[in-house]
């Protein structure tokens, strides 16, 4: 959500910046802009709608400057307009700013600002700040940061640009990613450290409260007070020229990575010999993970959804009590976290707002926190105690996809683990593993109907309300099927438990309000078909994804799409590929933007 580049050093800023930003992109946005100095002045370009917009306009002023900041807009404060965009000013354009999160006390600092003559020209948060810099500006600016930080409240990551200083970039960073990148004589600032991978893996992340002073020969960090050290990290993972290749979109692309992404996720965790799962990023010792009793998941959207599979596994494997909570409504609570607990924050970036502040929530109350994330060196794997990475490769397409299956997975190894070092016997870890070990053939199976699943999509994309069903691990299933739809294709899609949709869901049941059976769940595969022939009763039409051939399924719904089969456990894997794929041809059907959906980031950095 938003995202901030800046550069210093010989090459032309300005065109690296752009380019910066289109490596943001996927984070979601609506406007964007650049600024920089030339000859003791601010210059700027900003302009709504893509970075290719910006691009074009910029090119015509041709600079070649050797500093410049830039930013991707999400709105929060204020309506899409070029005057909302980013970067802001002060009244005498002496600074450019700009800035990701919200100050939450921005109305007071408003208005204060107001009484003292300052006239703004936008609706932000953001401006304030620019206002309140320059309003401590005397002739000092790390000065003037520093004192206006600390009257901000709230989450944010800030860059700006003096015409004083025209060699500087400062940072700061407050519950809000933003690293610095350190290059050959030149530097570079980002909320995501992949946007300058390619120059450098040389990174400092800054903390909260802490204020980068930017040079390309040196960086220096502050905190409130004086200049600290701060310890650089080498990216562990070069991300190089991401591509969509021969497919149409990143989204696409990814669905079909998931077979290899899957093999990568597996790879090396396992003893076959003793059916058991095996993590070597882990430092709990075995008489940690035996002594947990409990363990409490926090996540948000699909990550949610991953661990709401996940809970079931391990309840049924392991035998241990699982509570799954939302991360946005669990960081409000007062949580009682007994010893015992083990947590299990889950985030595809790591920079997830609402999962980061419920685990520092808990982790306060003394619970040990492990982390499962997508991207090395984020907020999450910094601050948990433990983190298993998903192995996924970089996902740029908003709607989250093979970071889902791998986070099923890399769940599924843990649930063995936990499972194994209980009751659980080496034969039946070993069934269970084979399962595991077979799924990214599976997976291409599913892909191999992709045109069938393209044909299904082309009937039902005239639909504005869809039901998505399923009960036990088709439940969290659903939910994330239809999430999918809603995301990209903008349709009123609903996943909803099998067994209630009785008591009151059926009211909504007609022939233009279709369901997605998922059916590939054995144990509750009798009394799914119940719930069919309700909904059949009423007119209703039926998409099933099943996973075996019944001709009494097919006397029932009008479609039928089938996976391989697996056991319960693993079932969620196939089927959510074909809801993904469905997903993904309704919205071309419909003629969505399936990579950038309206409304949406993918990285959610702000309540």
């Amino acid at each position: 959500m938003c995202g901030i580049f800046g550069y210093v050093g010989p090459k032309n800023a300005v065109k690296m910046v752009v380019d910066g930003l289109k490596r943001l992109e996927y984070r979601g946005y609506d406007s964007a802009g650049l600024a920089s100095v030339q000859e003791g002045a601010i210059v700027a370009c900003k302009e709504v709608g893509k970075v290719s917009v910006l691009a074009k306009e910029v090119e015509k002023l041709n600079l070649d400057l050797p500093l410049a900041i830039a930013q991707t807009r999400w709105a929060t404060h204020g309506k899409v307009t070029k005057a909302n965009a980013h970067p802001h000013f002060d009244m005498q354009q002496s600074l450019a700013l700009v800035h990701n999160g919200i100050i939450e006390n921005h109305d007071v600092l408003r208005a204060q600002l107001k009484s003292q003559g300052v006239q703004f020209v936008s609706d932000t948060d953001t401006e304030v700040v620019a206002h309140l810099i320059a309003n401590y500006y005397q002739g000092d600016i790390l000065k003037a940061v520093q004192q206006a930080v600390a009257q901000l409240k709230g989450a944010y990551a800030i860059a700006l640009i003096h015409r004083d200083f025209p060699d500087q970039i400062v940072a700061v960073a407050q519950e809000a990613p933003l690293v610095v990148g350190i290059g050959n004589n030149e530097a570079f600032v980002s909320s995501d450290p992949n946007a300058f991978s390619l120059y450098t893996r040389q990174a400092i992340y800054l903390a909260n409260a802490e204020i980068a002073i930017i040079k390309a020969s040196n960086q220096q960090i502050y905190n409130a007070e004086h200049v600290i050290e701060k310890e650089s990290y080498l990216l562990k993972e070069d991300s190089g020229e991401i591509s969509k290749g021969e497919f149409e979109h990143y989204t696409l692309k990814e669905i079909h990575e998931q077979p290899q992404t899957i093999r990568n996720a597996l790879l090396g965790r396992f003893i076959p010999e003793y059916g058991t799962a095996l993590f070597e990023e882990l430092t709990f010792k075995a008489v940690d993970l035996l002594t947990v009793e409990r363990i409490l998941i926090l996540a948000c959207g699909t990550s949610w959804h991953a661990g709401y599979v996940a809970a079931y596994m391990i309840e049924e494997k392991a035998r241990i009590p699982v509570q799954v909570e939302i991360s946005s409504e669990f960081r409000y609570k007062n949580p009682v976290v007994p010893p015992g607990t083990l947590v299990i924050a889950i985030s595809q970036s790591g920079e997830t707002a609402d999962t980061i502040a419920a685990m520092r929530e808990v982790k306060a109350k003394g619970a040990h926190i492990l982390a499962l994330c997508n991207v090395y060196g984020s907020t999450l794997a910094r601050e948990a105690d433990n983190t298993i990475f998903l192995k996924a490769g970089a996902e740029i397409g908003v709607c989250s996809t093979k970071a889902f299956t791998n986070q099923v997975v890399v769940l599924a190894l843990l649930t063995l683990m936990l499972a194994r070092m209980r009751h659980m016997s080496k034969a039946d870890g070993q069934a269970f593993l084979d399962c595991l070990l077979k799924l990214p053939e599976q997976v291409e199976e599913v892909l191999k109907i992709a045109p069938y699943i393209k044909e299904m999509a082309h009937k039902y994309a005239r639909y504005d309300n869809v039901f998505y069903l399923g009960r036990c691990y088709m439940y969290p299933t659903s939910l994330e099927g239809a999430l999918k739809l809603k995301e990209i294709s903008y349709v009123n899609a609903n996943g909803y438990p099998a067994g209630e949709i009785k008591h009151g869901p059926i009211a909504l049941i007609n022939e233009n309000c279709p369901t997605v059976a998922l059916c590939a769940n054995h144990a509750t595969y009798d009394k799914l078909l119940s719930n069919l022939m309700e909904i059949k009763a009423r007119n209703g039409k039926i998409l099933a994804i099943a996973s075996e051939p019944d001709k009494h399924l097919e006397e029932i719904v009008d479609d039928v799409i089938y996976v391989p089969s697996t056991c319960d456990e693993l079932a969620a894997i196939p089927t959510t590929i074909v809801t993904q794929l469905l997903a993904y041809y309704i919205a071309q059907e419909r003629g969505a933007d399936i990579d950038h959906p309206r409304n949406l980031a993918k990285s959610v950095t702000v309540e």
